[in-house]
C-alpha cells in the first residue's frame, strides 16, 4: 500500500513543530514496518510533487493551509472518493474555524462554557486556529474584554469567540475515533504547556468525573464532523460536571505518542 504523509506547516505548530513531526513519523515508522510504502512531505511542498494523488491508496494529513485542504478535496473528487484521507479536509476546515466549530458544538449540545460569567473571559480568534500566543487571550472583566476585542480588530481579526472563564481542573484529552483509544492528562501535573494559559486554573485538584462521558461527548463531536484523529481541552468543575473548551484536528499526542501512533496505524489498516 502506498501512503502519502503530509506534515503540518510550521505556523500551525506554535512551540510544537518537533512534537507534531514526531507523532507523524511515529505513525510512518509503524506503517513502513507493516510493509507500506510511505512518502513524507510538508504541506508547503505539495504543489511541487512530481506525482499525482492517484499514486497513493491513502493520505495521512496534518495540513491546515487552505491550499492543502483544496488539494486534498480535488484529489478525492477527481478520483471519485477512492482515496482515503485522514483527517478529511472538511473536518480540518471546521476545526480551523473556531466560530464554525462552536456553532457545531452548540447544535450537537456538546457542553460548552457559558458566554457570561463573573471570573473573566477567554477571547479566541474565530476565523482560524491559534497560531500565536495573541490568538487566545484572557480578560479579567468587561472593560478588558472590550479592549481585547479592539486589539483583535487592529490585527484585522473581527471574528472573535468569547467564552466565560470556568474554574476547575484543566484536562487535556486525545483520541482516535473508532479504535477505542482515548487518553486524558492534567498539564499542571507534568508542566508541559504551549502558552502557559493553564496558570489561570491553577494546579489540578483531580476532581472526580466521568471519563466515559467525556469520551462519549468527544467521540460524538468527532463523528459529527468526520474527524478521525483529535484532541482537546476540557474543564472539570468541583461537582464533576465538565465543559469542552477546545477541540483540534490531529494534536501532537506528546504525552502518549507511542500508544497514539499504534492506534492511528490501526485506523489506517482498517481503512484499507
Amino acid at each position: 500500500m502506498k501512503v502519502l504523509a503530509i506534515q503540518r506547516a510550521p505556523q500551525f505548530s506554535p512551540n510544537s513543530v518537533e512534537k507534531d513531526r514526531a507523532i507523524l513519523m511515529a505513525v510512518v515508522d509503524r506503517l513502513c514496518a507493516k510493509g507500506c510504502e510511505v512518502t513524507v512531505a510538508c504541506e508547503t511542498q505539495l504543489f511541487s510533487l512530481h506525482f499525482p494523488p492517484s499514486t497513493f491508496h491513502l493520505i495521512l494529513s496534518m495540513g491546515r493551509l487552505p491550499e492543502t485542504l483544496q488539494w486534498l478535496e480535488n484529489a478525492r473528487t477527481i478520483h471519485h472518493s477512492q482515496i482515503d484521507i485522514v483527517n478529511s479536509p472538511e473536518s480540518v476546515a471546521i476545526c480551523s474555524n473556531r466560530s464554525h466549530l462552536v456553532s457545531e458544538m452548540k447544535r450537537l449540545g456538546i457542553p460548552l462554557p457559558p458566554e457570561q460569567g463573573t471570573e473573566g473571559y477567554w477571547l479566541k480568534r474565530g476565523d482560524a486556529c491559534a497560531q500565536s500566543e495573541g490568538d487566545v487571550v484572557f480578560a479579567a472583566g468587561e472593560e478588558e474584554k472590550a479592549a481585547q476585542i479592539e486589539a483583535f480588530a487592529r490585527r484585522g481579526i473581527r471574528d472573535v469567540v468569547v467564552q466565560a472563564h470556568v474554574g476547575g481542573d484543566l484536562v487535556k484529552f486525545y483520541g482516535v475515533q473508532g479504535t477505542g483509544f482515548f487518553r486524558h492528562f492534567y498539564p499542571t501535573d507534568d508542566g508541559q504547556t504551549k502558552f502557559d494559559d493553564e496558570q489561570h486554573n491553577g494546579r489540578a485538584s483531580h476532581f472526580p468525573f466521568s471519563l466515559e462521558s467525556l469520551q462519549t461527548e468527544s467521540e460524538r463531536l468527532a463523528s459529527a464532523i468526520c474527524l478521525s484523529v483529535y484532541g482537546g481541552d476540557a474543564i472539570v468543575r468541583a461537582d464533576g460536571s465538565f465543559c469542552i473548551i477546545d477541540f483540534n484536528d490531529w494534536p501532537s499526542f506528546s504525552r502518549c505518542r507511542q500508544e497514539a501512533a499504534e492506534a492511528i496505524a490501526s485506523l489506517v489498516e482498517k481503512a484499507c
